[in-house]
């Protein structure tokens, strides 16, 4: 058995001395997520001996189901953007027209034949991640892992059958799930596990929650024809996003047909022959066939044993962590949602690659949290990297120039549909770096994947004004923004509260 040992800031960690204790294996991973998957095989492909258990799949998960993939793969990223797609083509149909497009004034949405698509999609993709931990020489079990000592797992197979191991390090990447709101009737409602896999489309909904997979779903019904009403506390959605920003989403929501309530909550779901007759805290009542709780989500730790074995967890049961993803007892680690750092699954599988290179491939490596760029799905999509506005005027001392354009795309002239695409850039007025860039448009995700590489390398505003831009496109405004919009003094309170 290949023993390796970690340094961390050049100190060797004493649990990780080479000893001659034999270990069934080097490495067991508890969950086969994005994160947990590119752990198992990168610290396979750096030598060491890996194995792996994930619950058995299926699209809408529970405590005892799961799926090779997780979350992002079976009921997350890929399936809602697949819906979101299936969505767009309403607003590309009612657009056509104008671009000479004869259509039928009735145009029939097969939402089963969507969801066979989707279903048949994230089957694929369970199977292809299965086959990369096999090629990568991970040995896969399907059941429920549970952490029984520092260096020992039990997984308790489908049929009942408890099998326990022994390994070196153990690695938690459990990710988390969906949670409901404490009200009554809340048995009544679905997550967004559910509401990827309705058998039949629901023509009314109801939505609880202002985050991005509240205004996705929005989107997403909305463009396939449903009634939608979005209720969320504050005044604005997508809360941690820039102000302004979330303004132009809620905006576009609206312009799209959707009822937003602001200000807004349930209180109360009650069952009816037509569907589900829904509460407010205003004495509102809504009759829809669906209500989705898009409130939040929790970290898969209940079932793990942890506390038992003396591992740290927060307020909201996430495991705590150190800058390596490695919790207060040496031999355990956790990377992904469960540790509640930032939940992305790009970021999962940042931490799961670091975790491999320190503990197995000789490289501390610390995962980067700067500069991570984010989008929200909703039509039309935003995305953002760095600071928001109000984010560089509370940590800077000195003076913060925005610069904004607001503008119709070229495809709206013709399809005459009246939706701005809105651009952002936010610069340290002494140094000239551009410390956040921010779209909400057509294409925002792609051309914010580009722009991330620039802010990572410590683009100055000149840099993009001394860009050449691509003729026609949307992008080209980042590299025209000349004239500051305004001067924001720093070390200032943002000038909204929303």
């Amino acid at each position: 058995m290949t023993s390796r040992k970690m340094l961390i800031d050049g100190e060797s960690n004493q649990s990780n001395v080479e000893d001659d204790t034999h270990y069934d294996f080097d490495l067991f991973v508890i969950g086969a997520g994005s994160g947990g998957v590119r752990a198992a095989r990168f610290s396979a492909n750096f030598g060491a001996k890996v194995g792996i258990c994930e619950l058995p799949f299926h699209p809408i998960s529970s405590e005892v189901i799961g799926g090779v993939g997780g979350t992002c793969v079976i009921r997350g990223c890929v399936p809602k953007k697949i819906l979101v797609y299936g969505a767009s083509f309403g607003g590309e149909l009612e657009d056509a027209r104008n671009f000479g497009w004869e259509l039928n004034e009735k145009i029939d949405f097969n939402w089963k034949k969507l969801l066979q698509k989707k279903t048949d999609e994230i089957i694929r993709l369970n199977n292809i991640y299965k086959r990369l931990l096999s090629n990568a020489g991970v040995k896969l079990y399907e059941g429920e892992g549970t952490v029984v000592g520092p260096n020992e797992v039990q997984v308790t197979q489908i049929d009942g059958t408890k099998l326990s191991y022994s390994a070196k390090h153990i690695l938690i990447a459990t990710g988390s799930r969906a949670q409901r709101p404490n009200i009554p009737g809340q048995e009544l409602g679905i997550t967004s596990d559910e509401a990827l896999s309705l058998e039949e489309f629901p023509r009314r909904v109801v939505i609880l929650g202002g985050g991005y997979i509240a205004v996705e779903f929005a989107s997403i019904w909305c463009g396939m024809g449903a009634m939608v009403d979005l209720c969320f506390r504050k005044e604005l959605p997508l809360r941690g996003f820039d102000d302004e920003m979330r303004a132009v989403v809620a905006r576009n929501l609206e312009g799209r047909g959707i009822h937003v309530r602001p200000r807004t909550t349930l209180t109360e779901l009650v069952k009816t022959d037509g569907g589900v007759k829904v509460r407010t805290d205003h004495g509102e009542e809504i009759e829809a066939d669906a209500v989705l709780f898009a409130t939040g989500r929790s970290p898969n730790t209940k079932r793990l044993n942890l506390e038992a074995v003396g591992v740290e967890l927060d307020q909201i049961g996430a495991i705590k962590v150190d800058e390596y993803s490695r919790t207060n007892v040496p031999s355990i680690w956790a990377i992904g949602d469960v540790t509640n750092r930032m939940n992305l699954t790009p970021v999962a599988l940042m931490e799961g690659t670091c975790f491999a290179k320190s503990v197995f491939g000789s490289q501390n490596s610390k995962p980067d949290y700067s500069y991570i760029a984010c989008a929200t799905f909703c039509i039309p999509p935003l995305s953002v990297v760095g600071l928001s506005e109000e984010q560089a005027i509370e940590q800077s001392n000195g003076d913060i120039l925005v610069y904004t354009s607001s503008f119709n795309p070229m495809k709206n002239t013709i399809s005459q549909r009246q939706e701005k695409t809105i651009m952002k850039l936010v610069v340290d007025a002494e140094t000239d770096k551009v410390l956040g860039a921010s779209m909400c448009g057509p294409d925002a995700p792609e051309i914010m994947q580009g722009i991330a590489v620039a802010l990572k390398c410590g683009a100055t505003k000149a840099m993009f004004d001394s860009t050449v831009g691509i003729h026609p496109s949307a992008a080209e405004e980042f590299v025209t923004m000349r004239e500051a919009t305004r001067r924001v003094p720093g070390a200032g309170k943002p000038k909204t509260n929303l």
